[in-house]
């Protein structure tokens, strides 16, 4: 049976606008969504509007915090880009 307790989650968010990813955790991704695409995240405000493109549910918030260094680090957007080649950085040149 599944368990009834908050479970942690990674999420990855891709702006078209931008052309990059933004990657963070919480317990409910799609409110963080909602809160990126009104504004209510200063770094993310810029990028509007903001796609959910991939999530992970983790027991702990340690385990989801490890995941999101994890992604942050230059293994982690390989994988990433292997994993979702849409979603990879672009730059212009």
């Amino acid at each position: 049976m599944e368990s009834l307790v908050q479970q942690h989650a990674v999420y990855v968010l891709w702006s078209e606008k931008l052309l990059k990813r933004y990657i963070g955790s919480g317990k409910d991704p799609l409110d963080r969504l909602r809160q990126h695409n009104a504004g209510q995240s200063r770094f993310t405000r810029g990028g509007r509007p903001w796609i959910l493109v991939h999530t992970e549910s983790y027991h702990t918030k340690g385990e989801a915090l490890q995941r999101e260094h994890f992604l942050k680090s230059g293994v982690g957007r390989k994988w990433l880009d292997e994993m979702f080649p849409q979603y990879r950085k672009r730059t212009e040149g």
